[in-house]
C-alpha cells in the first residue's frame, strides 16, 4: 500500500527557478516578493542566471561604489511594451526582470533570499535609452521603516545614495555616461509599474 505524502501544500519537490517559479507577491503590486541578488556588502555584482536559476557573477564591481540597499528583482516580472509605455524616452524595455532595491534597519549580509516588502517609490532611469527603472521597497514588518508607505516618508538622504549609486554604478573615465535618471516617483507610479511588468511577463511566458 503507498503511504499518503505528508509534505505541505504546496511543496516543491525541486528548487524552483528564482524569476519563474517564484509567486510575485501576497498582495501585488502593493506587497510582493523580492529575490535578493547582491547585498551592500558585495564588491561583485552577482545575477541570477536566466537559464537555470544559479547565480553568476557577472562582474566584478570596477570602482569603489557599493549598492547602499539589497538589489534584486521581483518574480515574474519582465520590462518590455507595457514598461516601455511608462517610461519617456525609452525605445524598449531591458528585457529581464524588474529590479528593485529593499530598505531594512537591520543589516542583510547574505543574498539569494526571499524577501516580502511594500512598494514605495521607484527610480525611473534609462540604461542606453532602455527602460531600467528601480523600484524602492520597504522590508515588510521592519521596525524602523515598516509604517513607511512612500518614498517621501523615507529620509532624504536615502533616496540620494540610491540615485548617485544608479546613475554612477557603471560610468569608467573616459567613456561616454549611458544611464540617464528620468525621475524619482512615489508609491502610485511605482505600483503602475510592478503592473505593468507583470503584464509584459504575461504577453512574454503566459500566466
Amino acid at each position: 500500500m503507498k503511504k499518503s505524502s505528508n509534505f505541505p501544500e504546496p511543496f516543491y519537490r525541486w528548487r524552483p527557478h528564482p524569476w519563474h517559479g517564484l509567486e510575485t507577491g501576497p498582495e501585488p503590486p502593493e506587497k510582493v516578493h523580492a529575490f535578493i541578488e547582491i547585498t551592500p556588502f558585495d564588491f561583485v555584482k552577482y545575477e541570477v542566471d536566466k537559464v537555470t536559476g544559479y547565480i553568476f557573477v557577472d562582474r566584478p564591481q570596477r570602482t569603489s561604489s557599493l549598492p547602499p540597499a539589497l538589489y534584486g528583482f521581483i518574480p515574474r516580472t519582465y520590462c518590455g511594451e507595457h514598461v516601455k509605455s511608462l517610461s519617456q524616452g525609452a525605445l524598449r524595455g531591458d528585457g529581464d526582470p524588474l529590479d528593485i532595491c529593499v530598505i531594512s534597519e537591520r543589516p542583510i549580509n547574505r543574498a539569494e533570499i526571499i524577501l516580502t516588502v511594500e512598494v514605495v517609490g521607484v527610480i525611473q532611469l534609462l540604461d542606453h535609452e532602455e527602460a531600467d527603472d528601480k523600484i524602492i521597497a520597504i522590508l515588510s514588518k521592519d521596525n524602523i521603516y515598516g509604517q513607511i508607505r512612500d518614498i517621501e516618508e523615507l529620509p532624504p538622504a536615502i533616496i540620494e545614495r540610491l540615485t548617485h549609486y544608479f546613475h554612477t554604478y557603471k560610468m569608467l573615465p573616459g567613456q561616454e555616461q549611458m544611464i540617464k535618471i528620468l525621475s524619482v516617483a512615489g508609491h502610485e507610479k511605482a505600483q503602475k509599474i510592478v503592473e505593468a511588468a507583470m503584464l509584459d511577463y504575461q504577453d512574454n511566458f503566459g500566466s
